[in-house]
């Protein structure tokens, strides 16, 4: 089986494609189950953001996989596959596993080491089991991602940089005010980011807070817990952001909109009741921009987006975080291939002790037959003898198969063992499921009590994208 991932975001779309692309929550279970009904795919898990779309997926072969899982999300979204292939990219094997790490810890994402990533990839996991979509191979992928986009978060300071974007973004906001202690802001969005800039705001001496979100539960929950912390605020729909954006000093957005949500009239009208010695400052935190082009252009109006902020902020503490980060899951990437490749050559090794233990019984028997005689407790010694043997001979060399084959390129080894003992491929693939494990564990308990859980066959753990496959044989 192959592990491959097919998507598209942020930066590798245009806004325009990720709409067309976008999945909603109602649509999740019906494309994971369009994915299973694929001739080539026997497992698939989808993450599906305001900023990403992405298919993880086990398949019998790479580009049938490939071509099953463009085909899902071209018809899904309108386009041809011309169009969408120009947007999508492709990891595969290794490669698949290092993106999963990644978009885990945040490193993968708009605001790099923002950590609701980590709650929007537990509900992907979640939506594709209840579906029966996930199966053992993105069961342990998805779980092992989930621990080390945490292990990052806890490890490193991949979270201040989140932190580090608000802060800088107010900090250019405070110094068109000469300061923010007294001042009122106006909060667009409601969600993590908003979170932390109403906190960081509240810390600067902001008076007052005024939240406008799209969902208004969602801004009537965050504006109680800042009233619950101190800080006067009250909450305002969308359609009065003109009346909202008149009476504030500083204006903070951070939706997860696709277009802009503050637009150059609406700003405009409120600036026309405004003291022009007033300054306006807006620090957008949208990717893309929650605020038009134009409102920068505004007089007495300054525009501070993320973009840029993020941009200088790697520039001026050299990534360091990121760099950490990276490490961490190289080294993670490693050890869950290692593992993996540990795994399948665990079968091959279940189905010679059990060859073993039939060829022992097979002779016992032989034994048997020609003395009938023999003493019970001598054909019992015996007995016991000859499995001791076998499992003394067998012990060093499936003990060390295993930690040959967790090295790169070590799945030759089990051809190696099944070719030495003849032992039938398909037969050692069967005994690599769940239940002829457990079968075969008991069947050959008399012959080792060191018998490891067979753990299943899994993709051969080799790194590659899709611009690695172009040119091999399909």
């Amino acid at each position: 089986m192959n592990l491959l991932t097919v998507g598209l975001s942020h930066q590798s779309s245009p806004v325009r494609m990720l709409e067309r692309v976008a999945v909603g929550a109602e649509d999740v279970d019906k494309l994971l189950h369009e994915l299973l009904r694929k001739e080539h795919i026997c497992e698939a898990l989808l993450v599906a953001t305001c900023n990403r779309v992405e298919v993880y997926a086990v398949a019998e072969t790479f580009h049938g996989g490939l071509d099953d899982v463009t085909s899902v999300l071209a018809r899904h979204s309108g386009s041809e596959f011309v169009e969408l292939a120009d947007h999508l990219y492709v990891h595969y094997a290794g490669a698949a596993v290092e993106h999963m790490f990644s978009v885990a810890s945040g490193l993968d994402s708009m605001v790099v080491g923002e950590a609701q990533i980590l709650g929007q990839l537990r509900q992907a996991y979640s939506d594709a089991d209840r579906a029966g979509t996930v199966g053992k191979t993105l069961h342990e992928l998805a779980q092992q991602a989930l621990r080390v986009g945490k292990r990052v978060h806890s490890e490193t300071d991949i979270d201040s940089t989140g932190a580090s974007v608000v802060s800088e973004g107010l900090a250019d906001a405070e110094r068109a005010h000469g300061g923010l202690t007294g001042r009122s802001a106006l909060l667009v969005g409601a969600g993590s980011m908003g979170a932390l800039a109403a906190a960081q705001l509240k810390r600067l001496g902001i008076s007052d807070v005024v939240i406008a979100n799209r969902t208004p539960e969602n801004g009537a929950r965050l504006a109680e817990s800042l009233r619950a912390d101190g800080l006067a605020t009250d909450t305002v729909a969308l359609d009065g952001l003109t009346r909202a954006v008149r009476a504030a000093d500083v204006v903070v957005t951070c939706t997860g909109a696709v277009d802009a949500v503050v637009d150059a009239a609406t700003v405009s009208a409120a600036l026309s009741e405004r003291s022009s010695e007033r300054p306006l400052v807006f620090c957008d935190l949208g990717l893309p921009r929650d605020t038009e082009p134009e409102v920068d252009e505004l007089p007495g109006v300054t525009v501070v987006d993320l973009e840029s902020l993020q941009r200088r902020l790697v520039e001026e503490n050299g990534g360091s975080a990121e760099q950490d980060a990276s490490a961490i899951i190289a080294e993670e990437v490693r050890s869950y291939l290692a593992t993996q490749r540990s795994a399948e050559v665990t079968p091959t090794v279940t189905a010679l002790r059990k060859r073993a233990a039939e060829v022992v019984d097979s002779e016992l028997l032989r034994l048997d037959s020609r003395l009938p005689e023999l003493d019970t407790d001598v054909r019992e010694e015996l007995t016991r003898t000859v499995r001791r043997v076998v499992d003394k001979l067998l012990h060093t060399p499936t003990v060390r198969v295993k930690q040959l084959a967790s090295a790169p390129g070590g799945s030759g080894y089990a051809d190696a063992l099944r070719e030495l003992f003849e032992l039938d491929p398909q037969t050692a693939a069967v005994i690599g499921t769940p239940q002829a494990v457990e079968d075969g564990e008991r069947a050959t308990q008399a012959v080792s009590t060191s018998v490891s859980h067979a753990q299943g066959t899994q993709a051969t753990a080799v790194s590659r994208d899709r611009s690695e496959q172009d040119g091999e044989d399909r």
